[in-house]
C-alpha cells in the first residue's frame, strides 16, 4: 500500500516538473471595511509544458505566493492542446477575440521568434513556438488578451485533423495532387 502511494507522488512530482509557467501580472486589490481596508492579490500565471500545451489560470489570496500558487493549480487543470508546425510555428493565421480584445497570429518563417506583447509572449513561449507575429488590437488588458489569444489557439487546426474531418488526404488539402496536375496540364 505504501509503495502505491510512493509510486503516485513519485508520478504527480514528475507530471507538475514537465510543466514551467511564468506570471504575467500581479494585481493589489483592495476591499474597504470598518475598520479600514483590506488588502489581496491577484496573480496571473501562464503555464505549458514548451511541446504543445498551454494554459492560464488566476488566484487570488492575502499574500503573493498563495495567489501564484492558486492561479499555477488552475492553469494546470485548464491545459489545451494546439498543433504545432514543425515544432516551432503556427499552422495557420489566426483570430481570437474576447470582449473588447482582439488578437492576430501570424505563422511566420525560420529565425523571426516571437514578435508579441507581453501577455502574449507569456504564451507561444510556453507553447513552445519559437516562430510567430502577433498584434493585439482593442485592449492592452492582460487577462482579456490572454483570454482572446486561447480563444483563436483553441480553434486551430492541423491539416491532417481538417483533411481527416473532410475525408481527404493531407496532400489534397494543400492542392499537391501530382496526378491531378499533370492532367490539367495535358
Amino acid at each position: 500500500m505504501a509503495r502505491e502511494n510512493q509510486k503516485r507522488r513519485t508520478n504527480r512530482d514528475r507530471e507538475e516538473s514537465e510543466f514551467s509557467d511564468k506570471l504575467v501580472s500581479i494585481n493589489r486589490v483592495a476591499k474597504v471595511v470598518k475598520g479600514g481596508r483590506r488588502f489581496g492579490f491577484s496573480a496571473l500565471v501562464v503555464v505549458g509544458d514548451k511541446r504543445g500545451k498551454v494554459g492560464y489560470g488566476t488566484g487570488k489570496a492575502r499574500e503573493v505566493p498563495e495567489a501564484i500558487r492558486k492561479a499555477t493549480d488552475k492553469a494546470k487543470r485548464k491545459l489545451i492542446r494546439v498543433p504545432l508546425k514543425e515544432g516551432r510555428t503556427l499552422h495557420h493565421d489566426i483570430f481570437g477575440r474576447y470582449g473588447a480584445g482582439k488578437v492576430v497570429m501570424r505563422a511566420a518563417p525560420p529565425g523571426t521568434g516571437i514578435i508579441a506583447g507581453g501577455p502574449m509572449r507569456a504564451v507561444f513561449e510556453m507553447l513552445g513556438v519559437k516562430d510567430v507575429v502577433a498584434k493585439s488590437i482593442g485592449t492592452q488588458n492582460p487577462q482579456n488578451m490572454i483570454k482572446a489569444t486561447m480563444e483563436g489557439l483553441e480553434g486551430s487546426a492541423s491539416p491532417r485533423l481538417v483533411a481527416s474531418r473532410r475525408g481527404k488526404k493531407v496532400s489534397e488539402i494543400f492542392g499537391r495532387d501530382d496526378k491531378k496536375n499533370d492532367a490539367e496540364k495535358a
